[in-house]
């Protein structure tokens, strides 16, 4: 980043969307297992850090503001995309369900900006008409951001921390 330039909460928050749409789109042409395999590693990091600072800074911030079954449908489907991540982090492209895992990851998120996004409705729009102050949260989520990206990238993406789901184990 070469200018660093406050966004709101909800802009910054946009702007992810965007990127890992992207990256999705590139997943989806790339041929190499190396270039499929360093495509999905940016996407795991960025969804890993985006669901992090959604939850422990924007999220918060809504409860009691927002309808409240939209923002537990909002963590169920963190926990989902977070145990894909793990499987796909973990996973390598030779492996038979890889794509697929990136692909089904994909809709999960895809369904997931739809709900936040949503003009009236969503997410999103009821956290602005709330009135909280999406400048300091947009500052609250950039500067977290940036420290769970550097973490992230020094030491690798963290195995999952499920909030609304129980460790399973199939072993």
């Amino acid at each position: 980043m070469a200018e660093f330039k406050a966004k709101d909460a909800v802009a910054l928050l946009k702007e992810d969307h965007r990127a890992v749409k992207e990256l999705f789109a590139e997943f989806e042409k790339a041929s190499g297992e190396g270039r499929k395999q360093k495509l999905a590693t940016q996407i795991c990091l960025e969804l890993s850090v985006h669901a992090k600072i959604e939850e422990e800074i924007f999220y918060p911030a809504c409860e009691g503001k927002v309808e409240e079954d939209l923002l537990k449908e909002a963590y169920v489907e963190h926990d989902g995309a977070k145990l894909l991540i793990a499987e796909i982090v973990a996973g390598d492209p030779s492996d038979d369900f890889y794509d697929a895992k990136v692909k089904v990851l994909q809709e999960q998120i895809e369904h997931h900006v739809e709900e936040e996004e949503k003009r009236l409705e969503g997410l999103f729009a009821q956290a602005r008409k709330a009135d909280l102050d999406m400048d300091a949260l947009g500052e609250k989520l950039a500067a977290r951001k940036q420290e769970l990206i550097a973490e992230y990238q020094a030491n690798g993406i963290p195995a999952p921390e499920l909030t609304t789901m129980e460790e399973v184990s199939a072993k």
